[in-house]
């Protein structure tokens, strides 16, 4: 990473082809390990500190998918029922009596194939190898995996996993067919989620909280909030699954995103009368809702009663805050928090110092913000590409341009990417102060290093000339 050279210091800078002749290998290959439904999401999950993590990072289930070891050349019935018959007269008993072997062949065709032909091949499947192969649950959840295209080819899964082996939708089989039409393609069946979701309470399995917080994320982020808070309060008036502290979280962070912290403070204090106590990410999501809004005075407030909570802020809690400050014009109080942090055991890292210097910036005080750059590095703190550009934008729309030119030559030598808006206030101020060639060299380096794409690049040094050529028919630049 470039350095702040001496001279800016000192002025304040601081088909499977022979399928059958392979088969053996690949039996020899395949892992005794499966591959098991898909990790349910969490947003708790993405902060480091959650104490809840231990808790949600895995869930129990006995039906994992297996691996397929080998795949079919066509999505033709005929044609797999031909290579089943052949791979069974030339395999031995003892890969005949796999479970494992039979699933991935399963698995193999109904990955490529429609859910009738799979029925129908897994109904051969039984016949020409009975009684080595008995199909367990897992067997019948490969087919449920791959009945995703409308919620009938779910409940007809659904139905021949019943009727064929005998066996009751679990939780596990909730969750495989919600999953399933949420993945669907090109859109998320959310509504038949729903509808499913509803029926297999009432009939066989409610879902269990991973299986209704999965849901609850993919309705925030598809369908309106009335919406999401009608299914939520359906589920607990008939089947009384009541929303947790996940739940909660996923919400804040949905209405926050949309900037509806009205709703946000609701939902922190719904969630307190509902017995459970917001953590550290609870808290930093409303902040970031609030710094989206550049107010500043409610960031402090979220953070002040955080701490009457008796909730220990993390390092994402005082990086909010000090951003949340220094973009609303506080960069004062946002730099008492320094030593706050400090004295909690969480040490200044490159986007605390690249906020304070991006709210400097704002205020004018673009030296300033060099100080701390060279401050920053005396501390041992590696600014980023972000700390740059954050600087770099700020000199020049400070009218420092000597100091932005010298701050690019360091941020060439690092091979740093520009960003757009720093690289358009940079070619802009180039121009308006008459020195075009070194507008286009910058403009070479932006193409060089990948920073924009050509036409972007192109596009604003192009507007810049034009607006520079008029501006000298006006007289307006020498």
């Amino acid at each position: 990473m470039g350095k702040i050279p001496p001279s800016m210091r000192g002025a304040q800078l601081p088909v499977v082809s022979n399928l059958l002749k392979s088969h053996q290998q690949q039996l020899q290959q395949q892992s005794s390990s499966s591959t098991p439904p898909p990790k349910p999401y969490y947003p708790h999950l993405n902060s480091k500190n959650n104490k809840n993590n231990n808790k949600l990072k895995t869930r129990n289930t006995t039906t994992p998918t297996p691996t397929p070891s080998f795949r079919f050349p066509t999505p033709h019935l005929s044609d797999a029922i031909s290579i089943f018959n052949s791979l069974i007269s030339s395999s031995n008993s003892n890969t005949n009596s796999s479970l494992k072997f039979y699933n991935s062949i399963l698995d193999s065709f109904s990955s490529i194939s429609t859910p009738d032909d799979s029925f129908a091949f897994l109904n051969h499947m039984l016949k020409v190898t009975s009684p080595s192969f008995s199909p367990d649950r897992s067997t019948f959840h490969i087919l449920l995996s791959h009945s995703a295209s409308s919620l009938p080819s779910i409940r007809k899964s659904l139905n021949f996993m019943l009727s064929r082996g005998g066996f009751v939708p679990d939780k596990v089989t909730t969750d495989i067919a919600i999953r399933s039409l949420c993945a669907s393609s090109p859109q998320p069946l959310l509504e038949e989620a729903v509808e499913l979701v509803k029926e297999l309470s009432l009939k066989h399995s409610p879902p269990d909280t991973y299986t209704y917080n999965f849901l609850i994320k993919h309705l925030c982020r598809n369908r309106s909030l009335t919406f999401v808070n009608s299914f939520i309060t359906d589920m607990k008036d008939a089947f009384n699954i009541k929303p947790d502290l996940v739940t909660y979280t996923i919400l804040i962070d949905n209405v926050c995103n949309t900037k509806n912290l009205r709703e946000a403070t609701r939902l922190l204090g719904v969630l307190s009368d509902q017995g459970f106590k917001p953590d550290a990410y609870v808290f930093n999501t409303i902040m970031k809702g609030y710094c989206m809004l550049s107010q500043g005075s409610e960031v402090l407030k979220v953070y002040n009663k955080m701490e009457e909570e008796g909730v220990k802020p993390d390092m994402v809690t005082f990086n909010t805050l000090i951003y949340g400050l220094s973009k609303s014009g506080r960069v004062k109080d946002a730099k008492k928090f320094l030593s706050v942090m400090t004295g909690a055991g969480h040490f200044p890292d490159a986007v605390t110092y690249t906020s304070l210097m991006n709210g400097m910036c704002r205020e004018g005080n673009a030296l300033g913000a060099l100080n701390l750059l060279v401050e920053m590095e005396d501390k041992g703190c590696e600014p980023n590409s972000c700390t740059y550009n954050t600087l770099l934008h700020g000199l020049c729309k400070a009218r420092l341009l000597d100091k932005g030119t010298e701050l690019f030559r360091v941020m060439k030598a690092g091979n740093m990417k520009l960003e757009t808006g720093s690289y358009g206030t940079f070619v802009r101020a180039l121009c308006r102060n008459g020195r075009v060639a070194e507008a286009y060299q910058v403009f070479d380096y932006a193409v060089e290093s990948k920073s924009l794409t050509d036409v972007s690049a192109y596009a604003t040094l192009e507007a810049t000339l034009k607006w520079l050529k008029k501006a000298k028919e006006q007289g307006l630049v020498v």
